[in-house]
């Protein structure tokens, strides 16, 4: 594998990912923001931020695939959310929790970063997950 994830003592437990990621692979894979959209552009639960969170994630293991990446692979994963408020991580893990084991995401996942923002490029768009890897 060429990725090792894991958290150090002296470093916030538990948490729902590990603090560091330490990749040796050769080729780096960077999936672009992806949305709760299908291929051919239409939405994924408008206004559900669960199952917006799901599908972005389903759609970031397409792309991994897509360049013989996967989940184990991941060296960091980052999600943007409109109009975050702590209130919305129990919807936001619900999310990650109802498609974890179909896409292969491990738990805790890799080192992640959840970025609150005022809005992204769409409307109805509430969440958008970005993937480094290293593979090889």
């Amino acid at each position: 594998m060429a990725v090792r994830h894991f958290t150090p003592r002296g470093l916030l437990q538990p948490t729902p990912y590990h603090h560091v990621a330490v990749g040796t692979g050769t080729t780096h894979v960077h999936v672009s923001g992806q949305i709760a959209r299908l291929a051919d552009g239409a939405p994924v639960a408008p206004g559900d931020l669960a199952g917006q969170v799901s599908q972005a994630l389903r759609n970031t293991s397409v792309g991994l695939a897509g360049a013989g990446a996967s989940f184990a692979d991941v060296l960091r994963l980052t999600f943007y959310v409109t109009g975050w408020r702590p209130e919305k991580i129990d919807a936001f893990t619900a999310g990650v929790e109802a498609v974890a084991d179909e896409i292969g995401l491990p738990r805790p996942m890799p080192p992640a970063s959840l970025i609150g923002v005022d809005y992204l490029f769409e409307p109805d768009v509430l969440v958008e997950v970005e993937a480094t890897a290293l593979v090889g």
